[in-house]
């Protein structure tokens, strides 16, 4: 996927100081199959002549003077069975095998605006926008480190560059957050039982969304046993604690909440499961969520086509909802090293779980879902030397701010000279790269933001990201994939912006002042 990263080995970090052990591991390549999302009852509902598809998952959206019973009977009647209703925003998700579904309930302009697949067909292709596989923490690299740190930082916090390039170590003199703040995760699972984790977490206000209904059950937030460990790796650069164990977060005094949006063994992100995270966030009292993902199958949504449309028309609806009720959302740009803001662009990934298609897109119209919704910080990944990471995609007026994602070609003078992000993964710590990896930084300034001015609102807070953000012009050069410094002739300014940076890298020491 060129947004994201080719198929990613997963790798278990060596633990610092904790009686953990950790092992290479490879994620398997298991198919997320469509067909058996319901039962054989289930499909019953239906006449014969609507069964002969596979069973898909749909998201319909209700007309504004639809009623939710009215919509309900409709589905049923098209052969569908109602998994979920979100009345607050007039979106139903239903399953069905008839092949017409989609196409009798949108025949029903009285009622719906526009429904659509949130599949294909199995998929197996692995969706976070983290770049490549974790490193493992060495243990050499981790006695390195804690050898080298001062009195009042974090044993790893030596290889910690990402903090210093977004001041919060001085953030920290000043104020770590507040225990009234929470950080939505809405990922693949975080591990709680973590070490470095643990003492931040809130376990009420995380959840399982997977298939669309929310599963608080115990444990239920955490990765798959064979899953990712990118979550986890996400949790703890926004909120791993000042605790002396290991790292520190960007608000290492806020809570962190788990909302796990990705299938069994996978890290695929379907709307349904999306629609619900950012719903439940809102109703559990979230202030911020950290999406470093995007929503499958298609890396770009066009609100040209039928199924698409219902696509960013459902998760649209669920971000505004969550914003109007008090929930910034941040988003990573993705991996593409593609021109948000250009004319036309050339998708070649979509659908992700049949044959794609070549096609040519216009990213005004054709939208990669959460990032380029409206109110949502978009984020592009810099490396150690302040450059855009080589991966990282742009925009002149689509990225809104900067922070650290890494970037293997830009070393710092660190103990461990490794210019990846260095978080939590579970049994330890390890490093990636990635807008994935620059969203939580800002999520986490955000969250301090919020501790420092409680009664902002969404947009308070995101007009406040950008404006104490350091103001970053564009560079003469930067790396490419290869490591060669390239001129960067991509790189766009106007309005006090950039195409690389926005309006600048965010600061963590600004925000507590």
């Amino acid at each position: 996927m060129a947004h994201l990263g080719s198929a990613r080995r997963r790798a278990l970090a060596v633990p610092v100081g904790l009686a953990l052990t950790a092992s290479l591991a490879l994620l398997p390549s298991v198919s997320a199959s469509a067909a058996p999302l319901g039962t054989g009852a289930e499909a019953a509902t239906a006449s014969p002549s609507e069964t002969t598809g596979p069973k898909l998952s749909y998201v319909a959206n209700l007309n504004a003077y639809a009623t939710m019973k009215a919509a309900k009977k409709a589905v049923e009647r098209a052969g569908g069975t109602v998994v979920t209703a979100y009345e607050q925003i007039g979106v139903v998700v239903a399953h069905s095998q008839n092949p017409d579904f989609a196409k009798q309930l949108r025949a029903q302009r009285g009622l719906f605006v526009s429904v659509g697949a949130t599949r294909t067909a199995p998929l197996q292709a692995v969706q976070t926008t983290d770049e490549g596989a974790t490193q493992r923490l060495s243990e050499a690299d981790a006695a390195k480190a804690a050898s080298q740190a001062q009195e009042g930082q974090e044993p790893l916090e030596p290889n910690q560059w990402d903090l210093r390039t977004i001041k919060a170590d001085e953030a920290h003199k000043i104020n770590d957050g507040s225990q009234d703040v929470t950080v939505g995760v809405i990922d693949t699972g975080v591990d709680d039982t973590h070490p470095d984790l643990a003492p931040n977490f809130s376990k009420g206000q995380s959840a399982n969304c997977v298939g669309g209904v929310a599963d608080t059950t115990e444990g239920a937030w955490r990765p798959y046993p064979d899953g990712s460990d990118h979550g986890t790796h996400v949790a703890g650069t926004i909120g791993a604690p000042r605790n002396g164990v290991g790292i520190s977060g960007v608000a290492p005094g806020v809570k962190i909440a788990a909302i796990k949006v990705s299938e069994p063994g996978t890290s695929l992100f379907y709307t349904e499961a999306v629609v619900c995270g950012f719903m439940f966030a809102a109703e559990k009292g979230i202030e911020v969520t950290n999406n470093s993902y995007y929503v499958d199958p298609w890396l770009f949504n066009c609100k040209t086509d039928d199924d698409q449309k219902a696509l960013v028309e459902a998760i649209g609806r669920a971000t505004k909802y969550a914003e109007r009720k008090g929930t910034l959302h941040v988003a990573s740009a993705g991996n593409s090293n593609q021109d948000l803001a250009a004319a036309s662009l050339e998708d070649t990934t979509s659908p992700n779980d049949t044959t794609p298609v070549t096609r040519t897109i216009d990213p005004k119209v054709c939208l990669d879902l959460p990032t380029q919704l409206p109110g949502v910080v978009t984020v592009s990944a810099t490396g150690d030397k302040g450059l855009r990471s080589y991966y990282s995609s742009y925009g002149l007026g689509v990225v809104d701010v900067a922070a650290p994602g890494g970037d293997k070609w830009q070393v710092p003078a660190t103990p461990d000279a490794n210019g990846r992000v260095l978080s939590t993964v579970p049994g330890g710590y390890g490093y990636k790269q990635g807008t994935s990896m620059a969203a939580p930084h800002v999520a986490g300034v955000a969250a301090l933001l919020k501790s420092t001015h409680p009664s902002a609102t969404p947009s308070q807070l995101q007009a406040m990201l950008k404006a104490q953000s350091t103001k970053a012009t564009c560079p003469a050069q930067i790396y490419d994939a290869t490591g060669a410094l390239i001129n960067a002739t991509t790189c766009q300014a106007k309005w006090g912006q950039t195409g690389y940076y926005g309006h600048g890298v965010v600061d963590a020491l600004k925000a507590v002042k």
